[in-house]
Order: structure tokens, then C-alpha cells, then sequence
């Protein structure tokens, strides 16, 4: 066969896979029957957008998070993208003592309310005990469930109490489908505000991997289904204490993830991950995230 030939054939099956036409069968549009009135921020998401929760994995000081704010809300407001910033107020489950926390409660969620205020975005941070759940609802508009603690009854029931959006990121030991039990809890609490968020399964003890199943599953509980695509490429449990990644596969991660039908990205990013005091190992560098936007709108786009 003819170089050229050859070349041609290549080019036009490229063409095919990235406007989808290869995946007919997984690409949708959001969900139909998710009641977008249960969440503000959504009202505006068009069918040919997916919203995006982003911003640093946790406050580090109090003016950084701001600039990592107004890149975001230009970029989001640019491309269209309804847009949640993200930022943890403390960091709870780190590998080692020594290891960054925060700069204080009260004024991690006061550097959070101000950037809502500030931006007119809505807020979410995470939460790890019942305690913090009503605490941390007076500043944010959602409130995170953390993966390790996704089955945790009583935590779940405090964040529903709230009334604020509850996001539960699924575990990294369970499947898509066995998270419509953090979904009833959260029900049965009277709070019908939920998103799911999925980043990744274990893969041995220092590896994660992602099922792309599990958005399909966990869309049968008719809430938006977001794919968290900086966590899980972690890669935990390293010998000196400092969780590693793969940001290289961030943009991968992200198409497929809109591909299948995510209708919501998470992602952490930082002008300078290298020096981040969480998570730098696995963030997406803030110069690069318009043009990873840019591509995965016109994914979106072709569905």
C-alpha cells in the first residue's frame, strides 16, 4: 500500500475518534431527568457544555487562591463553562505529620467566601466530621465528601442537613453502582442536592486506574456525574510519604471522560505545582488549562 494511502487512511480515522463518531454508543448529553433547580449553578449548562469544579487542592495563603480565581472565571465565563471554584479548607488525610494542613479554618473559609463574593462563583471545600459540616455550610455552597469517608453514615446525614449541595467523591474501593447508597442517605436525610464524583479505583497499593463504567452507573441515580481527572491519576502510598501522579495524562484523562458522557470535570491546578504545598505531583499547570477547555468543548460539542 502507498505511503500516501496510508497516511490518508490514518488521518481520516483520527478525524473519526476525536469527533466521537467512534463512540456512539457511550457519548450523551447531560442527563434529562437530573432536576437542574437543585443546583443554581447549573441553570445556565447548556447541552453542549459539561461545568467544571477547579482551583488549588488547598488554601495556602491568602492572596494566591484570588489570582487562581480570576484566571478560572475569565477562562470559564470565555468558553462558557458554568464554573465552581474549588479549594480544601484544611487538609485532613495527609500522609505525613509534617505535612502542609492549612493556614487556619476560619480564615481558609473566609478566603472562600470572599472569592464567591468577589467573583460571583459558588464555592466547595471538603469536609471530615459532622462537626465541620455545619461549620464549613456557612461559607461554601457545596460541601465535599472526601473518597475515604463517602461511607460514612453519620457524616453524610450531617451534610445533607445543611441543605447545601452534597458532592460524595466515590471511593477508590468501590463501584459506580454501590454509590446509590451514599446517594439514599443523603435522600432519606431530606437533601435531594447531590453530585458524584468519581477519581479512579485502586490498582494494587501505589496505582489508580479508571473504569469509565462507573459514570454510567452512577448516572442511574439522576445527578450529575463529574470526573475528577487531576486524583485520579495519583499515585499513593510512595515509599517517602508524598503521594506521586501523572499529570501528563490529565488531557487523556479529560476527553474520555467527556466522551463517555461526564457531565462535570474536577481538577486541581496551580500556576507553579511544583511548589504547591498538596498534590503538586498530579496538578494541571494554570497556563494550561484554557487550552485543554478549548479542546474538550469542541469534544463536547460533536456529541
Amino acid at each position: 500500500m502507498p505511503i500516501q494511502l496510508k497516511k490518508l487512511i490514518l488521518k481520516n480515522l483520527f478525524r473519526n475518534i476525536t469527533t466521537l463518531n467512534f463512540f456512539p454508543i457511550f457519548a450523551k448529553n447531560f442527563n434529562s431527568m437530573i432536576t437542574l433547580n437543585n443546583y443554581p449553578f447549573l441553570k445556565n449548562l447548556k447541552p453542549n457544555r459539561f461545568f467544571l469544579l477547579a482551583g488549588p487542592c488547598v488554601i495556602e495563603d491568602e492572596e494566591s487562591p484570588f489570582k487562581i480565581a480570576e484566571t478560572l472565571v475569565k477562562i470559564t465565563k470565555k468558553l462558557d463553562i458554568p464554573f465552581v471554584f474549588k479549594g480544601s479548607y484544611r487538609k485532613a488525610n495527609r500522609s505525613r505529620l509534617d505535612s502542609f494542613q492549612g493556614i487556619g479554618d476560619e480564615k481558609a473559609l473566609n478566603v472562600l467566601k470572599n472569592i464567591s463574593k468577589q467573583y460571583n462563583v459558588p464555592v466547595v471545600t471538603d469536609i471530615h466530621s459532622c462537626e465541620e459540616a455545619a461549620m464549613a455550610a456557612e461559607y461554601v455552597d457545596v460541601l465535599q465528601i472526601p473518597a475515604f469517608l463517602c461511607r460514612q453514615t453519620d457524616l453524610l446525614i450531617a451534610a445533607a442537613k445543611t441543605g447545601k449541595v452534597v458532592n460524595i467523591k466515590k471511593g477508590q474501593f468501590l463501584s459506580g453502582d454501590s454509590m446509590r447508597f451514599a446517594v439514599e442517605k443523603v435522600q432519606q436525610s431530606g437533601n435531594e442536592r447531590i453530585m458524584l464524583t468519581d477519581r479512579g479505583n485502586f490498582f494494587g497499593y501505589q496505582d489508580l486506574v479508571v473504569d469509565y463504567r462507573n459514570i454510567y452507573d452512577m448516572q442511574k441515580n439522576n445527578v450529575p456525574v463529574i470526573m475528577d481527572v487531576t486524583h485520579s491519576l495519583q499515585q499513593p502510598n510512595q515509599t517517602g510519604g508524598v503521594t506521586g501522579g501523572k499529570p501528563e495524562l490529565i488531557e487523556l484523562i479529560s476527553k474520555a471522560a467527556i466522551a463517555v458522557g461526564a457531565d462535570g470535570l474536577f481538577m486541581e491546578t496551580h500556576p507553579n505545582p511544583a511548589i504547591a504545598k498538596s498534590d503538586g505531583a498530579n496538578m494541571l499547570r494554570l497556563d494550561l488549562v484554557e487550552g485543554l477547555l478549548e479542546k474538550l468543548v469542541k469534544i463536547k460539542e460533536a456529541l
